[in-house]
């Protein structure tokens, strides 16, 4: 069996962190979101993975190289423009040949892996095996309809969805799947919809089983969805300690501190994740929050966030909460007189003052 993960689109619902980024390289709990699924893949026995990735870029390439690291063989496939899903699965037919293969959207996180999915695909014997998971807004996805315990019908981001039941981002398929991508029209908005070649599949007779997740998933295309799957992440860790911590600054609950990092008169309360080469200075790190490499805390509170890599956050009064800052972003209390705010931000920036 084989792997097919998605690492391209624009991410635009997440700028403007993903103008000068792709989103599948913003971490979750200090781990790039990408490795997530690379891991799953090695967990369920997959040796060969595809990745797609935007034409001409080489930023997931240059992270993840031939894959040696995580014990897979990676062969990147470029997509030449955000056609669909089924898009996606026609142009890795070549990749994948005669082979069953797990199709898995890189930026989805869930609790557990893939195994599971996998062994019931195999016991079932089936041409596709979907991965539903019960979800309050199930227009914003492909919604199952499912009777008896078997799926009758599957619709693309309905108005009027005939279940809760979402359609989450890993499916696993037999060959069948290029005959359904290979026979299906551009949809009104001219992409191959996934959701067409399972329908396609179900008109023809072909065998179409499920599991539902009883755990947590995330797809993570918003920012609240990045800091929920960063605390899901967190709620899973175990404590693990490095660097130095003096006598004067508390750490209590489950907290990874990495080597090199200075804890120096400050409260860390976990679940929470320190990079390394991080300088915490009479500073509160709260909950669910997760420092990248080389930041620097000093005189400032903060919780519930994700801080990528060399970010300063220095002598702010005010607690910071439900925070994504990107790489080398600086926080800093004006010296000036009189105090004012002072912005240097970037397309589609939010910022949130009193």
């Amino acid at each position: 069996m084989k792997a097919l993960i998605t690492a391209g689109g624009h991410g635009t619902r997440l700028r403007p962190i993903t103008h000068t980024q792709n989103k599948h390289l913003i971490p979750i709990a200090n781990k790039l979101m990408l490795g997530y699924a690379l891991e799953y893949a090695h967990d369920a026995g997959i040796e060969e993975v595809g990745i797609i990735i935007n034409e001409k870029d080489k930023s997931i390439e240059k992270a993840f190289g031939n894959g040696d690291s995580y014990g897979l063989k990676i062969t990147y496939i470029e997509q030449s423009a955000p056609l669909g899903l089924g898009h996606v699965v026609k142009i890795a037919e070549p990749f994948i040949g005669s082979d069953p293969f797990v199709f898995y959207l890189g930026d989805n996180i869930l609790v557990g892996g893939i195994n599971k999915f996998v062994d019931e695909f195999q016991s079932n014997g089936s041409n596709c095996h979907l991965v539903l998971s019960k979800v309050p807004d199930p227009n914003r996805f492909g919604v199952a309809e499912v009777k008896d315990g078997k799926i009758i019908g599957i619709e693309e981001k309905p108005s009027n969805p005939k279940s809760n039941l979402a359609v989450t981002g890993i499916y696993i398929y037999d060959s069948h799947i290029f005959e359904a991508v290979n026979n299906i029209k551009p949809s009104a908005r001219g992409e191959l919809e996934i959701s067409d070649a399972h329908q396609y599949l179900l008109e023809r007779g072909y065998s179409i089983t499920y599991s539902e997740i009883t755990g947590w998933w995330k797809d993570t295309g918003k920012p609240s969805d990045l800091l929920e799957a960063n605390r899901l992440v967190l709620d899973n860790i175990k404590d693990n300690r490095h660097g130095n911590i003096d006598s004067l600054s508390t750490v209590s609950g489950r907290v990874i501190i990495g080597e090199g990092a200075e804890i120096i008169d400050s409260n860390i309360r976990g679940p929470v994740v320190i990079g390394n080469n991080v300088k915490i200075e009479g500073a509160y790190v709260g909950p669910y929050t997760a420092v990248g490499d080389g930041c620097i805390i000093i005189n400032s509170e903060i919780e519930y966030s994700i801080l990528m890599n060399d970010c300063s956050i220095l002598n702010i009064s005010r607690r910071i909460e439900a925070s994504l800052l990107g790489s080398d972003v600086q926080l800093l209390r004006s010296k000036s007189k009189p105090i004012t705010h002072r912005f240097i931000l970037g397309d589609q920036s939010r910022v949130e003052i009193d």
